[in-house]
């Protein structure tokens, strides 16, 4: 029997009594928590509630309960697939919604990060409780596999409904997430079972998980700054032409002789590489800029050059991503309390954003998301602390907070305003009751619940490409192209507003329908 004095901890019940992916029961052993967590009851109000601090119930054992869904990871997981499929869609129609050419961060720079960032906490929610580490390892090895196996039959050029070229963007997912679960599971004996008072308990209890972020951190650096690049020539065979590119230094961060660009050269070869950079888009590239176009007279060599943004060394970069995403899945499982999860995840994220900022605008490290630079990190990962911890507040079913002037003036110290507005609009009988503001964000829950499937549908185009196989005439009249056309961009007169709109309502909206239907009746497609 469920303690009555327990409270919702921000987590969506599942009717349908479906085991969450996030949550991962494969590996969690034969001990399932109430909540998504591994830790018994909250202790008496006199204990370590207080100070956000959780301890074993040694009287008596685990009950066994079904898991109920993190509601929260399922919208941000949800959003990410919406802001895919927005981005790769409609960003022909708005560069803004595409990537940044070079410097800078477009709304398409945060998908990947964003994904990273979920991964991480998705990690913390599944390895919580390991029962048998071999076990575990095997599990996350034939995980990676999987990721790595749809990456190549998805993305690897093999059907003519996708790019000509090998995408590692699933290379990238399926490393990031080998390194952060092979960690914590290894070190699943350190784990503390009662964190030590003050605000940077959790981030010394995980010391070995931060160790490997910093290892990652530290080689990148390295490598970045001390690599030699050299001068390299390459021959672009779609125009039969052969060019020069000068280098000859170390700890450029360029498009023409950075260390990340020319480590992917060496191994993977320049014809394997991806063949439409968004650099293309640079003034010195096009004279469209920042659309694509074609090439200006005078462009250097370097803009004809094929470029992995999702390349070998920046993929070590992106490790931090997971490593930030997994910290705030720890914050989850030990603090019990909303104010002290908000106060961890908001203070940690402003502080990525202030270091993104100051590293950028000095001109010390720009933001890349190509190159993955270090800013680039910290900017993606605090958006995504703000952004979780915002859905984190409009799907609790049920938010209790004291908002006394103690508490309000701590979240005011952190500086999470978001916060308080939203405590102060909603409060009733010093209780905040936020459930109905969960319903707007139910399509992005139920896509976060089916993530893989409406990806393989919606991102990766199979369905439209299955759709656009029947034509009349010529493969130019489709159904696809026909509802673009007469219902969006001749009703509006404007191409680009139609295609943003065809984008949101025939896309989005129809996969969230889709999952929805799904949700209803109890089927999902998992890893």
């Amino acid at each position: 029997m469920e303690d009555p004095k327990r409270v919702e901890e921000g987590f969506g019940q599942n009717p349908l009594g479906h085991e969450d992916d996030s949550n991962d029961k494969e590996l969690e052993g034969d001990n399932k928590c109430d909540n998504g967590e591994c830790f018994d009851n909250i202790a008496k109000e006199n204990g370590s509630v207080a100070t956000g601090e959780l301890t074993r119930k040694e009287e008596a054992p685990l009950e066994k309960t079904k898991s109920k869904r993190v509601a929260t990871l399922d919208a941000f997981r949800g959003l990410t697939i919406v802001m895919m499929i927005l981005v790769d869609h409609a960003g022909i129609a708005y560069p803004a919604l595409d990537h940044a050419a070079w410097e800078g961060c477009m709304l398409a720079d945060f998908v990947m990060p964003f994904f990273l960032f979920i991964v991480g906490v998705a990690i913390a929610l599944a390895l919580k409780k390991v029962s048998k580490i071999k076990d575990a390892i095997y599990k996350i090895t034939l995980r990676t596999l999987k990721l790595l196996f749809w990456g190549i039959v998805l993305q690897g050029g093999y059907s003519h409904a996708f790019a000509d070229n090998i995408d590692l963007a699933y290379g990238r997912i399926a490393l990031v997430y080998f390194v952060v679960a092979l960690i914590e599971t290894l070190t699943t004996k350190r784990r503390p079972l009662v964190l030590s008072p003050g605000h940077l308990s959790i981030f010394t209890a995980y010391r070995w998980q931060w160790i490997g972020g910093f290892i990652a951190f530290s080689f990148y650096m390295i490598t970045t700054y001390s690599l030699y690049v050299p001068d390299w020539s390459f021959i672009n065979h779609k125009e039969g032409k052969a060019y020069t590119v000068k280098c000859g230094m170390r700890g450029h961060l360029g498009p023409a002789c950075n260390a990340v660009g020319y480590v992917d050269r060496e191994i993977l070869g320049i014809n394997h590489l991806y063949k439409s950079p968004a650099w293309q888009h640079l003034k010195a590239c096009t004279l469209s800029s920042p659309r694509s176009g074609p090439f200006r007279e005078d462009a250097p060599g370097w803009c004809h050059a094929n470029f992995e943004p999702e390349g070998l060394l920046s993929s070590i970069s992106a490790i931090l991503s997971g490593t930030i995403g997994i910290h705030c899945g720890h914050v989850l499982m030990h603090f019990k309390g909303h104010s002290q999860r908000l106060k961890q995840w908001v203070s940690m994220a402003i502080g990525l954003l202030v270091l993104a900022f100051l590293l950028h605008f000095s001109h010390a490290i720009p933001i890349n998301k190509q190159l993955y630079t270090i800013s680039y990190v910290c900017l993606t990962a605090g958006a995504a602390g703000v952004v979780f911890s915002g859905f984190y507040i409009l799907v609790l079913q049920k938010w209790i907070l004291p908002l006394n002037p103690h508490i309000r003036m701590q979240i005011y110290s952190l500086g999470s305003i978001f916060v308080s507005f939203f405590a102060y609009c909603f409060q009733k009988n010093k209780q905040i009751d936020v459930w109905g503001l969960r319903i707007p964000f139910l399509f992005l829950e139920w896509i976060g619940m089916n993530s893989m499937l409406i990806f393989v549908l919606g991102a990766q185009g199979i369905l439209a490409a299955f759709i656009n196989g029947w034509y009349y005439n010529n493969p130019d009249k489709t159904l696809v192209t026909w509802i673009q056309r007469h219902v969006f961009i001749d009703a509006l007169q404007s191409r680009n507003l139609g295609t943003l709109l065809y984008v949101i309502f025939a896309e989005i909206t129809f996969y969230g329908v889709l999952a929805g239907i799904l949700h209803k009746l109890g089927m999902y497609w998992k890893l």
